[in-house]
């Protein structure tokens, strides 16, 4: 997933999240044999005595992986030593998203608009554009940050 947001595929990137999302896989949960809401280590293949069992839940870095890859790569909040990035890279579909992020003690009310394909990111925080897509930590004291980005 992380992978594909470098290359700025969003669509596949987001494939890949829902291929592996255990929600997604409820429809063959009794084949499985696990709980919905859990990632495991291992699917068992077509030569093993049952096929399509899933190994070992609860014992895995795969949730805390996707959760990494879609936060801070299909989302694009990425939280750096010099400021907090905004870089989505998200399906071509989506019109937008919304979502408040606490950084360094300061609520980041974020949100994304496409309008038109790419991923280019323009940013307005607290009303004033910016240059580039990291935004510098603001002046002590400032408890909430109003950010605006438009990707296309």
């Amino acid at each position: 997933m992380i992978g594909e947001t470098v290359l700025g595929n969003g669509d596949a990137a987001f494939d890949y999240y829902n291929r592996i999302n255990p929600s997604a896989r409820e429809g063959i949960s009794d084949t499985h044999r696990l709980e919905p809401y859990v990632y495991s280590q291992m699917i068992a293949g077509r030569d093993a005595t049952r096929f399509g069992e899933a190994k070992n839940s609860w014992l895995t870095g795969t949730a805390a992986w996707n959760y990494y890859a879609a936060t801070q790569f299909i989302l694009g909040i990425r939280p750096e030593y010099e400021g907090l990035r905004v870089a989505p890279v998200i399906p071509e579909r989506w019109t937008g998203f919304s979502v408040k992020r606490t950084w360094r003690g300061v609520t980041y009310d974020i949100s994304v608009t496409r309008k038109g394909s790419g991923n280019d990111v323009a940013l307005t925080v607290d009303g004033a554009a910016i240059e580039g897509n990291l935004i510098a930590p603001p002046a002590e004291g400032v408890s909430d940050v109003k950010v605006d980005a438009v990707i296309g």
